[in-house]
């Protein structure tokens, strides 16, 4: 038996049911892996989200999106007017038939002229050859222009986005971005290769065949006018619900994106839990929403070009009775009237044309105003006017009564402060310790530094200089970062210790590796430094993958270090390795370790100790544990029975300060 097709309706109502009896939903992958780390994402809701997406466009902003599609034709306007040229000339010979056929019948046929039969025939050849080369002319030009902005359109997304502060980021979700880097440029680029030039030949085609219908006869010609105000009252009508039906259509896709992006990024963890059909159920809806909404403007589109079709084929019938009335009356020969006719075709086509083209330019319009959208999407870190670069630093860092608070949301909600007057010092060279408990501000203060946020009071200096009055650059130049999760790309080994400085030789891409505890294991692959690491590093141990964080980050040569430390889930064999690469690493360098490990805490230069955005205790072990206040109980609670070179790690867990505080 046949496999019936399946009803996304049906499906959608069938998600519904099962989520109601569905166990909560299991955190995937890429959740775990973007939060450790990380500050709670200050997340839009859905529907938030959807308020957004459907907030209506003035006429205003509909036409600055065209300017701006324009404006992306500026860098080819002499290949434009070579297109739009050729587009004008075929089109235009094009509109020579209906008169050929006039003078088939009244000449020809008529009056049984065989030479005028000949020179039709040959002259109509070559007009036909004629307009084959323009029309070659004005597909290659136009196209070629069409890809070309599209392609810069792209390159402007991407390099905007590298652009963005990672605050924009908390607010987006990556499906969406993927979507509207994808889908969105996809459905853009139809109207700026197609559709826009489309509509301005079947308007050429339109006005020629006009002008000639006027100088034919103007009366018939009046009939065909007539059928213009309701074409484009129809037009107006039904072109904003389709602009504004499409936005929702691209968004739906958005979301689709981002659940599969998630699921297949988070692969591992669904199966591990086996919620492969609880996936599918998810997608399922989030693609039957936007079928719902696809089927909602294709209901509009079927109303809307039949109306115009409809408007169309009245016209033509006026004609033909008026006109039939002439030629009955002697006032009007046979041939003028299908010359008419075929004049007429000529109008009634490009309306009907028209009005297809216009309903999937509104489309575009709406993908492009997402594009855009995310295009105008501001940077809250940026170089002060006339920024000097940091000069190379000895690495001195200093906080100065700083106050962070994550931004407003878009309703205008305050968000809690994170830090609160928070105020310390690290001499060149010094290692210094962050402890406290999940949610204290660690990482905040480490996000601080290099400037992914900027402080809402306050200043953080590096050797006496205000990194908000530096080029933001220069500053990260100097800043290399070791997370507890490695960021490895899909590259070889050799590209990704690289990454920490892309003109780095092969010797000095070895000499780092080696360092890192990391030459020997590259070279036991088959292929060394060329092998490839698979996505986030998926080919490596975790151990390996710390080792060539590490290897990327000697490679820079930073003067200050940020380590979110990286051994806390390392074996001992890895661990050992590790810790003696980031030791080789921190030698000399201004480091800030968010310490989860009484091993870093212990050889720290000076620990501070952080709670509820505020530095309750700040000094070296011996002197933390002298004052026997928050550190002191943390260290009695979990380390007392630790000898001192086999530490536990250092538990900083919300639930184990309970009982302390």
């Amino acid at each position: 038996m046949d496999e019936q097709p399946r009803d996304p309706q049906a499906e959608q109502q069938k998600q519904k049911q099962n989520e109601q009896q569905a166990q909560p939903q299991q955190p995937n992958l890429l959740t775990v892996i973007t939060s450790i780390g990380k500050e709670p994402k200050q997340e839009q809701s859905e529907e938030e989200q959807k308020r957004k997406a459907l907030k209506p466009l003035t006429r205003e902003a509909v036409f600055g999106t065209y300017r701006r599609l324009l404006g992306y034709l500026r860098p080819f306007r002499g290949r434009f007017a070579i297109g739009a040229a050729s587009l004008i000339i075929s089109t235009l010979l094009g509109l020579v038939l209906p008169w050929v056929v006039q003078h088939l019948v009244d000449s020809v046929f008529t009056q049984r002229d065989r030479d005028m039969l000949n020179l039709i025939t040959f002259s109509m050849i070559g007009v036909f050859v004629l307009q084959s080369i323009f029309n070659y002319i004005q597909t290659y030009n136009l196209s070629y222009i069409g890809e070309a902005i599209v392609t810069n359109i792209r390159i402007d997304i991407y390099k905007h986005l590298q652009s963005l502060d990672l605050s924009f980021y908390n607010n987006y979700r990556i499906g969406e971005l993927i979507s509207r880097t994808s889908n969105d440029v996809v459905k853009m680029q139809g109207a700026v290769s197609n559709d826009i030039l489309g509509l301005v030949q079947q308007l050429i085609i339109l006005v020629g065949a006009v002008s000639i219908l006027l100088l034919t006869d103007w009366r018939l010609t009046l009939v065909i006018l007539l059928v213009l105000p309701p074409v484009i009252g129809i037009g107006y009508f039904f072109g904003g619900r389709l602009r504004r039906l499409s936005e929702q259509v691209q968004a739906a896709l958005g979301k689709s994106t981002t659940v599969l992006e998630e699921t297949l990024t988070g692969i591992r963890t669904v199966k591990a839990f086996t919620n492969e059909g609880y996936e599918v159920g998810r997608f399922s809806a989030a693609v039957g929403d936007s079928f719902q909404l696809a089927l909602r403007r294709t209901r509009v589109q079927a109303i809307f070009v039949p109306l115009i079709t409809l408007a169309g084929f009245g016209a033509i019938v006026g004609v033909l009775w008026f006109g039939g009335q002439e030629v009955l009356n002697g006032n009007l020969s046979s041939g003028q009237l299908i010359s008419f006719i075929l004049y007429m075709a000529a109008v009634v086509g490009p309306i009907s044309t028209l009005a297809g083209l216009y309903s999937q330019l509104q489309e575009a319009v709406g993908a492009a105003n997402r594009i855009f959208e995310l295009l105008d999407a501001p940077s809250d870190i940026r170089d002060a006017p006339n920024a000097p670069a940091l000069p190379p630093v000895q690495g001195a860092l200093a906080f100065e009564h700083v106050d962070f608070s994550y931004a407003d949301n878009e309703e205008g909600k305050r968000n809690p402060t994170v830090l609160q007057n928070l105020s310390w010092q690290a001499a060149p060279g010094q290692v210094i310790a962050l402890v406290g408990p999940s949610g204290a501000g660690k990482t905040t203060v480490a996000n601080l530094i290099p400037r992914f946020y900027d402080v809402s009071k306050g200043h953080i200096t590096v050797d006496g200089y205000d990194i908000r009055g530096v080029q933001v650059a220069s500053l990260r130049a100097q800043i290399a970062i070791v997370p507890q999760e490695a960021a490895l790309f899909g590259g070889t080994v050799r590209e990704n210790i690289a990454y920490g400085k892309l003109t780095a030789s092969d010797a000095e891409i070895e000499a780092a590796a080696r360092a890192a505890n990391a030459h020997e294991f590259i070279t036991a692959f088959p292929d060394g430094y060329a092998s490839v690491v698979g996505e986030r590093g998926v080919k490596l141990s975790g151990g390996q993958r710390q080792r060539i964080a590490i290897a990327r980050a000697i490679l820079r040569d930073p003067r200050l270090l940020i380590l979110d430390e990286a051994t806390s889930s390392l074996d001992n064999e890895s661990e050992h390795l590790v810790q003696e690469a980031l030791d080789r690493l921190m030698r000399g360098r201004t480091t800030l370790v968010i310490a989860h490990r009484l091993t870093t805490v212990q050889n720290a230069d000076r620990i501070l100790v952080l709670d509820k955005g505020q530095l309750v205790e700040e000094g070296s072990h011996s002197e933390l544990m002298q004052r026997e206040g928050l550190y002191f109980r943390l260290y009695t609670r979990n380390f007392a029975a630790d000898s001192p070179t086999e530490a536990a790690p250092l538990s900083l867990s919300d639930a184990a300060l309970a009982p302390l505080l």
